[in-house]
C-alpha cells in the first residue's frame, strides 16, 4: 500500500451530535476564546509595558500567554466555525497543518512551564545566586530550547502520519486534526504506530510531569525554614503554578498515554487544555498576584492619559 493516500478531505464528528446542543456550546465556545484572549493580551501587554518584564518569572509568564493566545488560535476557531456549520470538513492539507502547528505549540508550552519550575526552584532553593543563575541570556536560552523541542517533537509526529495511507473511512471523531483519531482512520495495522505516539507524546509528557511535581516539592520542603511572611508568598506563586501544571498535564498525560485503538473521551478531556486551561492561566496568575495588579493598574492608567 506504501504511501497510498485518497482521502483529500476529513469531516469532524464533532463534540456532540445534537444541534441545539452544538448551538449553546457554539456561544459558550465563543465567550471562552474571548476570555481566551482579552486574560492573555493583558498579560501580555502588563508583562512587556512595564518592569515585570525584567523578572524571570514574569518574562516566562508572557511567553506562556502568546502560547495560549497561539495554541488557542490553532483550535478553536475553527471548533466554533463547525458548532454553527451544518457540515464540518478540512482538507488533508489543512488537517496536517493543523496538527503539526498544535502539537509545535503544546510542545513549546511545555517547555516554558518546565523553565517556570526551574526558575521558581533557583529563586527558592538558591536565592543568593538567584541572577546570576537565571540571567536574560540564560531565560533566553530556555526560550530557544523550548522552541527547538516543540519543533522536533511536531515534525516527528507530522513525518510519521504523512507516511500513513488513508484509503477509506475520513470522518474524524474529534473536533481537531489529532494524532490519535487519525490513526483510527488508516487502514493499515496501527500498533507500531500507536506505540510511537505513545513514546512520542505520552511518555515525554509522563517524564516532565513526574519530574515537575517532585521538583515543586522539593521548593516547599526548602520553604519550611522561611519566615511566615516568605513562606506564604512563596507558597502562593508555588501554588499558581502547580494549579496551572495539573490542568495541563493531566488532560494531556490521559488523552496521550492510552494507545490509539482504546475506547475513551479523548475528544471531551481535551477540552480541558485547548479551551479551559488557557482561559484560566491569567485569572490564576493575576488574582491573588499584588506584582501583577499593581503593574496592571499602572499600565492602564499610563494608557489612559495618553
Amino acid at each position: 500500500m506504501g504511501h497510498q493516500k485518497n482521502v483529500t478531505e476529513f469531516v469532524f464528528m464533532g463534540l456532540w451530535t445534537n444541534k441545539e446542543i452544538e448551538l449553546l456550546f457554539f456561544v459558550l465556545f465563543l465567550l471562552c476564546y474571548l476570555a481566551v484572549l482579552v486574560g492573555n493580551v493583558l498579560v501580555l501587554l502588563t508583562i512587556t509595558c512595564s518592569p515585570l518584564i525584567e523578572q524571570p518569572m514574569y518574562y516566562f509568564l508572557g511567553h506562556l500567554s502568546f502560547m495560549d493566545l497561539c495554541y488557542t488560535s490553532t483550535v478553536v476557531p475553527r471548533l466554533i466555525r463547525d458548532l454553527a456549520a451544518a457540515r464540518k470538513t478540512i482538507s488533508y492539507n489543512s488537517c496536517m497543518t493543523q496538527l503539526f502547528t498544535a502539537h509545535l505549540l503544546a510542545g513549546v508550552e511545555i517547555f516554558i512551564l518546565v523553565s517556570m519550575a526551574l526558575d521558581r526552584y533557583v529563586a527558592i532553593v538558591k536565592p543568593l545566586h538567584y541572577m546570576a543563575i537565571m540571567n536574560r541570556r540564560k531565560c533566553n536560552l530556555l526560550v530557544v530550547v523550548a522552541w527547538g523541542v516543540g519543533f522536533w517533537h511536531s515534525i516527528a509526529l507530522l513525518l510519521m502520519v504523512l507516511r500513513l495511507p488513508f484509503c477509506g473511512p475520513n470522518q474524524i471523531d474529534h473536533y481537531i486534526c489529532d494524532v490519535k483519531p487519525l490513526l483510527k482512520l488508516v487502514c493499515k495495522d496501527i500498533h507500531v504506530v500507536s506505540i510511537l505516539v505513545i513514546a512520542n507524546s505520552g511518555m515525554v509528557v509522563v517524564v516532565i510531569f513526574l519530574v515537575l511535581v517532585p521538583s515543586y516539592l522539593l521548593i516547599l520542603y526548602h520553604l519550611r525554614t522561611r519566615s511566615s511572611a516568605g513562606w506564604r508568598k512563596a507558597l502562593s506563586t508555588c501554588s499558581f503554578h502547580v494549579t496551572v501544571v495539573v490542568l495541563f498535564f493531566v488532560p494531556c498525560i490521559y488523552t496521550y498515554v492510552l494507545p490509539a485503538d482504546s475506547e475513551n473521551k479523548d475528544k471531551e478531556i481535551s477540552v480541558f487544555y485547548t479551551v479551559v486551561a488557557p482561559m484560566l492561566n491569567p485569572l490564576i496568575y493575576t488574582l491573588r498576584n499584588m506584582e501583577m495588579k499593581i503593574a496592571m493598574q499602572k499600565v492602564w492608567a499610563r494608557m489612559s492619559h495618553q
